[in-house]
């Protein structure tokens, strides 16, 4: 039953307390570090599970932090466009569900393609300790450890002295260093909620016109919704050196929202059957 959404421009129940969330533990992260020298990012960020930071009631605890001003102006912003809609036309105990069960889907599917590629990693290796070489090594980094720039100094020491086990063992350090770097990168963010906030208005009002900032064009919202989505999966699988956005937890968000919605509706016709 469609509920009240032409009444958008209020702020329902709970995103107005999601928004207010979300920016106390802003400012309490940057309050907590200035006065205290408290991080809570240690604390409430997500970590992988073997992470000596890592606790399991950070699946819910990172979708309240962010990174910077910008990381959360965009996901408030984009919670309160779209979330206030949903909440309007499922409710607030529905709205609310949803919203916890994208951030939580999307933290399993960030988290098991982390283990994926950290394995893949350990494997890689392990097979370059069996043989070592400066040029194994160097595939090594630049196949597993991109973010990482190897001197060519070193590469080419080693090349010249390849007997010299100085050069292993300083690769077996690097490598461990490298590998806790990968373990110990905190997860922030509601981005993965939001996105499973912007599918699921994607598919609820797939006509519904929005105009883009850039370029400013209209764009029915679930032309927009495939657009963004086939955007992240190429960010997704390119894994660009650099790129800290989590773009698999933002599909994650995604996934889980669309199997939600098609539970929803499925429960809803058997009802009716």
């Amino acid at each position: 039953m469609f509920k009240n959404v032409s009444n958008s421009f209020g702020i329902p129940i709970v995103v107005k307390n999601l928004l207010i969330l979300n920016i106390l533990f802003f400012l309490g992260t940057y309050v907590a570090k200035s006065s205290w020298g408290f991080n809570l990012v240690e604390w409430l960020a997500l970590y992988y599970p073997e992470s000596e930071y890592f606790k399991p009631y950070q699946y819910i605890t990172y979708m309240f932090m962010h990174g910077d001003m910008w990381h959360i102006f965009f996901n408030m912003y984009a919670l309160w466009m779209f979330g206030r809609v949903l909440e309007n036309y499922w409710g607030p105990k529905r709205f609310l569900i949803y919203y916890f069960v994208t951030g939580v889907g999307a933290a399993l599917l960030h988290t098991f393609v982390n283990w994926w590629m950290i394995s893949r990693a350990m494997d890689a290796a392990t097979i370059y300790l069996n043989t070592p070489s400066p040029d194994s090594f160097a595939l090594l980094i630049r196949d597993y450890f991109s973010e990482y720039k190897i001197s060519s100094e070193f590469l080419n020491a080693w090349a010249g002295d390849p007997s010299n086990m100085m050069y292993v063992e300083q690769t077996k350090s690097l490598i461990n260093e490298m590998m806790m770097f990968k373990i110990n990168i905190p997860t922030v963010g509601a981005s993965g909620a939001v996105f499973g906030v912007l599918l699921a208005f994607g598919m609820l009002f797939p006509n519904t016109q929005l105009m883009l900032l850039i370029p400013p064009i209209p764009l029915k919202a679930k032309y927009f919704v495939m657009i963004y989505g086939a955007i992240e999966l190429y960010f997704a699988v390119m894994n660009q050196p650099g790129d800290n956005v989590a773009h698999f937890a933002h599909l994650g968000g995604m996934l889980f929202g669309f199997f939600l919605i098609r539970y929803w509706k499925k429960k809803q016709f058997d009802r009716w059957n």
